[in-house]
């Protein structure tokens, strides 16, 4: 089976970091972009994470070595993956502001923020709960 390459966005952050650590070596999912604010953009993750790291395991080798894309950069995210995790710490506005973009750029965002929480075409899925609303992504 081919893996869903999936970015995280908000990757400096803690939230992103937990998203790495649970997506490195997924049997489902190759992480293929790691995405941030402008201030990061263009880094090596290790070296905007150096000294901020959160997680007990060390960051994986691979990724420390990746480079940090822009989270205003859409279209170069969306070209390198099938979807997005979004980690951010933002206000309400400016996420679904974010968020709306990555999905009018045809590219699906699984969020574990609640900016969208009441938007109506947007399902809050718990897959134990109902798994069969995720098939709204396709529309």
């Amino acid at each position: 089976m081919e893996k869903l390459k999936v970015g995280v966005i908000g990757a400096t952050g803690m939230v992103g970091q937990r998203f790495i650590m649970l997506l490195h070596e997924h049997p489902y999912f190759e992480i293929t972009a790691l995405v941030a604010g402008p201030r990061s953009a263009g880094q090596k993750y290790g070296k905007a994470v150096l000294g901020r790291w959160k997680m007990q395991s060390a960051c994986p080798e691979r990724i420390l070595n990746m480079e940090i894309i822009s989270s205003e950069e859409v279209e170069k995210v969306g070209a390198l993956v099938d979807f997005v995790f979004c980690a951010v710490n933002m206000k309400k506005d400016e996420i679904k502001a974010l968020e709306e973009a990555y999905a009018k750029a045809e590219c699906p965002v699984v969020s574990n923020n609640s900016a969208h929480r009441h938007t109506p075409d947007v399902p809050m899925i718990v897959p134990e709960l109902n798994p069969d609303h995720a098939e709204i992504i396709n529309a």
